[in-house]
């Protein structure tokens, strides 16, 4: 196919690329003729994936490479104030194409701002694939060292061969700098410190832990005493029947039976427990399923679900043991001072249900920023029982120091692996430990059961008095300093 040149975009000396025409067309492409013999070009070529422009031609000679591209219309993602929510979609997205890449082989070794378009349809691109390679086992170090200076972390000067441990540096980079200002936001800055430690060895060694740090799934038990607890409060209220399915979707959404919203979303008092109604239809395999948002402003004015920005989100399971409520305590996510509110929506499994749209709960006054923290559980320790109803082993991260803590507040533990992979999380309140008879919080044993692996846990407590006690010690996420940490579980 022949194309008439519209705009020369680029110049250097190792690479021109075109904006051009096919000629007796309309359609727009990018051209790329590199210097030197770029084969990862020709890999691409034969993949697919929603965040990669999609290349339509490829040739290669011994000392040149020839491109032709799909034009993305839009901008780098460094160019424009991005909100929270944009924000986050990015991390998103970045690490699914990322995740795809590292899959394939291909290390991209040149990811920063101006290298991720923002689309016109709301979705990133990553391009510019010229620093790109495919690691080979016989070599100690990269035959020629490119990428971009600030964002190529220290080896891919020739200190060793890069892997994908680089492209995570400079992802940590990149994030970091595109922010604009939301880095007060403690969690983000651990992460990416992580990110973009010196030491390969001490970063995220996979894209799959970046993306469990950002968007860990939360799982919880449904707990009966909540929710006795959240029908006495609203006992003046009629108490929904148990929910059942709405009428089919409009079209656009492929006739999916859309779930109905969680009823009555609200905050228990003043413990920053979130409550709402169970929607049993929702989730697959006998867990329901809610992804939830936090939203925190300066007045009592509740945001606008369509345009304000949320400060956390995430993932919410639990098993379905047809209780009325579903209750989870969301205090140790606030940042700052504020008012607070929660959305939350019920998630459909995508083949007979659809999302519910999100509802929005009542107001949270949060005055305790600078309250003193709860004391870390202590004398971590494993206990494994048998179950015999399912004739299966079950463990429990128990703790000495129960004493400490009110019975309503919540404990989440958080297990890792010996790589320090984020294996799963589980959160439950002392109260429904103490009436479960449990000593210690549960961890089924289908999580901690690969042969030849270690496992650690650690343990935070959320405060049900958050104006007046905080969390206590982050353990989330990976590093997490040794003190927090319990013994190995050596499979």
């Amino acid at each position: 196919m022949g194309y008439e040149e519209i705009k020369l975009l680029k110049q250097s000396e190792k690479s021109t690329v075109h904006l051009v025409r096919e000629q007796d067309g309309e359609r727009l492409f990018i051209r790329k003729e590199l210097k030197g013999r770029h084969s990862v070009y020709l890999k691409l070529e034969g993949l697919t994936h929603p965040y990669l422009p999609k290349l339509y031609e490829v040739i290669l000679t011994d000392d040149s490479t020839t491109v032709i591209e799909e034009y993305i219309e839009g901008s780098g993602v460094g160019s424009t104030e991005l909100s929270n929510r944009q924000f986050l979609n990015i991390v998103r997205e970045l690490c699914s194409v990322l995740e795809f890449l590292h899959g394939e082989g291909i290390i991209h070794r040149d990811i920063k701002p101006s290298n991720m378009i923002l689309a016109k349809d709301g979705h990133i691109r990553l391009i510019d694939f010229d620093a790109a390679r495919i690691p080979k086992d016989d070599l100690e170090q990269d035959t020629i060292q490119l990428g971009t200076r600030g964002y190529a972390p220290p080896e891919q000067y020739g200190f060793s061969q890069t892997d994908e441990r680089a492209d995570i540096y400079a992802m940590g980079v990149t994030l970091e700098q595109i922010l604009s200002g939301k880095g007060r936001i403690l969690r983000y800055k651990t992460i990416l410190s992580k990110c973009t430690n010196l030491d390969p060895d001490k970063r995220y060694q996979s894209v799959r832990q970046v993306k469990n740090a950002f968007f860990h799934v939360r799982r919880s038990s449904l707990c009966a005493a909540a929710a006795l607890l959240a029908i006495f409060i609203f006992a003046w209220n009629v108490v929904p029947e148990r929910i059942r399915p709405q009428e089919t979707l409009p079209s656009g959404n492929e006739g999916l039976i859309e779930l109905p919203s969680p009823a009555s979303p609200h905050w228990d008092g003043e413990t920053g427990i979130a409550v709402w109604g169970n929607v049993p239809e929702s989730g697959v395999a006998g867990e329901v399923d809610y992804d939830w948002r936090l939203y925190r402003c300066d007045t009592p004015t509740p945001p606008d679900l369509d345009t304000g920005e949320w400060g956390a989100e995430s993932k919410m399971r639990g098993s379905d043991d047809g209780e009325e409520f579903f209750d989870l305590n969301l205090s140790c996510e606030f940042w700052d001072n504020g008012y607070y509110y929660f959305a939350v929506r019920a998630a459909g499994d995508g083949v007979t249900y659809a999302d519910s749209p999100y509802v929005l709960s009542d107001v949270f006054a949060y005055t305790g920023e600078d309250a003193p923290g709860l004391a870390a559980p202590k004398d971590l320790a494993w206990i494994m029982r048998e179950d015999v109803e399912t004739d299966s082993r079950v463990y429990y991260a128990s703790f000495s120091n129960w004493d400490d803590y009110d019975d309503r507040d919540f404990f989440e533990v958080f297990v890792y692996d010996e790589t320090g992979e984020y294996i799963m999380s589980n959160i439950i309140s002392k109260k429904e430990m103490l009436d479960r008879d449990w000593p210690g919080i549960r961890i089924r044993g289908e999580f901690v059961s690969e042969p030849g692996a270690s496992y650690r846990f650690a343990i935070q407590v959320t405060s049900s008095r958050p104006n007046e006690r905080g969390a206590s010690p982050a353990v989330y996420p990976w590093p997490v300093e040794d003190v927090y940490l319990s013994p190995w579980l050596r499979k």
